[in-house]
């Protein structure tokens, strides 16, 4: 009979393999810089309060461009279900539930506050995909060190704001995706490895 200890490890071998597998889900993380970086660009043309509009409009193209990008580097993320899976749903929610705080803040004319709202709080579901993957650590770090960065950006670049923290975040992806195709290599090398 298989202990409760057998169970948590043959779970966590699971969720590690289909990291191994998803390289980590890279599309996702990669459509999300791009998006930050539409979002910083945006800056340079719209006052803050139609960058969020417009933000909010353009969040509606981060999935469609994460499928795009998983068929260009097949990476069906889509396809693929694993034991934790029927977690991702209501992490992503859980995300989403930030947008009425944002257009609070927009409404009530503080506009700074919802870059803020909408740079930290869209991480929100960062730590519970690190955990459906068993690499909760790398997950963690992104959304630690995206609050971290977003907050002193708030404070050092008072007229920068909705520039220097669009930036910021769209630089955490990229070195989220570059950190999550190393790492969750590791893991697909040692499946090929144990399959052959």
């Amino acid at each position: 009979m298989m202990t409760l200890e057998d169970l948590k490890a043959a779970h966590l071998k699971e969720r590690q393999a289909a990291y191994g597998r998803l390289r980590g889900g890279f599309p996702i993380p990669m459509s999300g810089t791009v998006y930050w970086l539409v979002i910083a660009a945006m800056s340079q043309m719209f006052a803050p309060s139609q960058q969020l509009f417009y933000s909010f409009v353009a969040s509606g193209a981060i999935f469609p461009m994460a499928l795009l990008f998983a068929a260009l580097f097949k990476n069906d993320f889509m396809k693929d279900k694993g034991v934790a899976t029927s977690v991702l749903v209501p992490a992503f929610i859980s995300m989403l539930l930030f947008w009425p705080m944002v257009v609070v803040a927009v409404v009530e004319g503080s506009a700074d506050i919802a870059l803020v709202i909408l740079a930290i709080g869209l991480s929100i579901h960062w730590p519970v995909i690190g955990w459906s993957y068993g690499r909760t650590p790398i997950f963690c770090a992104h959304s630690i060190i995206r609050a971290v960065l977003v907050l002193a950006l708030y404070f050092l670049f008072p007229e920068q704001r909705f520039l220097f923290i669009p930036l910021a975040v769209a630089f955490v992806y990229a070195v989220t995706v570059l950190a999550l195709i190393l790492d969750s290599g590791r893991f697909a090398k040692a499946k090929a490895e144990g399959a052959e």
